[in-house]
């Protein structure tokens, strides 16, 4: 197709109501999933979608961000663009004057993240193949070139990148198979904190009828009992062989989640998600330590890699959640991934964008860096409203083979 260069930036405030129900946990009532999205205009008239995730309310002010940041990629080829675009990144995300709002969180990195994902879709497209081909076929210098590394020289160089992904590739072979067998899933929606116990019992009958073997309950209830009873009967539907994870959405103080922590510990949980504040790092470091072998995960509030970089450097978490969508984009999803790796810390990315994104993500991760492919978060509410939507088979995800990142909205 030749050279693409982008001509024109706009945005769009998507904004999906919910079922009753549907996304509420022990913190976010009544949410509105929403996207603000970056669309990318070219001279060929190729798009580029970008989406970052919100509950509604200042979805407007994201777009409004989106707008001034992205500015300076007018004009933009978009290989040459993508061929430094660690140093643009670092651009946007140090701007003279927005940096003060952040720096590296809130409403400018949300909006980073929207820029930073159009730029990796239109990429895609303008190649014409998925975007998890797209990465696999980049060489480990070519991925070096699309990380800001800045904060993180005492713990990942550009040496590390690269020697990290040329170790994987010697063993990359043994796991090109799951682009045959795809990704497993698990069932975040079996347990939203407002269901009735009925609810949810069926909705981990129908889970496990539909083949997934992993699932997630949402607690923190003012009444712990109530979230002992809850996750009792998730077990005994699911069986004991079923992997149960507890999303607790930042509600306790420590001395309150290390108490109730260990009185779900009969219940077997796989894990314990956002147990506190997700800035409190020593918190969740005594956290760990308090309530072990029980895991510890975090990492959808996470903002930006450098908060990472302290988890990993205190050994407190066990699990990480990395979102495309609340950090500054896929570019920072990879540089939080490779840290991890060096670090020894599973990654299960959190999905804010249903899968979509995080989909082809996942492949890289397991495929190039050697994660493990333990499981991918599945969120089925807003299928309808996506050109190509996830699909989900038998607990698994299915490789997409459609060029870009699967982010156009219809």
């Amino acid at each position: 197709m030749g050279e693409i260069t982008i001509s024109g930036i706009s945005t769009r405030d998507a904004r999906f109501t919910l079922k009753p129900g549907e996304g509420a946990d022990s913190v976010h009532s009544n949410p509105q999933y929403s996207y603000a999205v970056t669309l990318l205009h070219t001279d060929k008239g190729i798009t580029g979608v970008g989406l970052t995730f919100t509950l509604g309310d200042g979805n407007d002010l994201v777009c409004k961000a989106i707008e001034a940041l992205a500015v300076p990629l007018v004009g933009r080829e978009i290989e040459e663009l993508m061929s430094e675009f660690g140093k643009v990144w670092r651009s946007i995300a140090d701007h003279p004057r927005y940096r003060w709002l952040g720096p590296h969180k809130g409403v400018v990195h949300l909006a980073l993240a929207s820029i930073t994902n159009a730029c990796f879709d239109l990429w895609a497209k303008a190649r014409g193949v998925p975007l998890w081909k797209l990465l696999l076929d980049l060489s480990p210098e070519e991925v070096a070139d699309l990380l800001d590394l800045g904060y993180l020289e005492d713990v990942l160089t550009r040496e590390d990148v690269i020697a990290i992904l040329e170790e994987n590739a010697r063993t990359r072979p043994e796991r090109e198979s799951i682009l045959q067998t795809g990704y497993p899933g698990y069932d975040t929606s079996v347990g939203w904190f407002h269901y009735s116990d009925e609810r949810l019992r069926e909705n981990v009958r129908r889970s496990v009828a539909a083949g997934f073997k992993a699932m997630k309950l949402k607690i923190g209830s003012e009444n712990s009992e109530r979230d002992i009873r809850r996750a009792k009967i998730v077990r005994e539907e699911a069986g004991d062989d079923a992997l149960i994870m507890l999303d607790c959405n930042q509600k306790w103080s420590l001395p309150q989640a290390v108490r109730d922590i260990l009185s779900l510990a009969s219940m077997n949980p796989f894990w314990i998600e956002e147990p506190t504040h997700p800035d409190d790092v020593a918190a969740h470091q005594t956290l760990r330590r308090a309530v072990y072998p029980i895991k510890i995960a975090l990492g959808e509030h996470v903002p930006n890699r450098v908060i990472f970089k302290n988890y990993f450097q205190a050994q407190a978490v066990d699990i990480c959640q990395p979102d495309a969508l609340r950090l500054g984009g896929i570019s920072e999803f990879i540089t939080v991934s490779l840290m991890a790796r060096k670090f020894g810390v599973t990654v299960v990315p959190h999905v804010g964008d249903m899968g979509q994104i995080h989909q082809h993500l996942a492949l890289f991760n397991h495929i190039a860096l050697g994660h493990e492919a333990l499981f991918l978060e599945y969120i089925p509410h807003l299928r309808e409203y996506f050109v190509y939507p996830a699909i989900v088979e038998n607990g698994v995800y299915r490789v997409p083979q459609e060029p870009g990142s699967s982010s156009d909205l219809k």
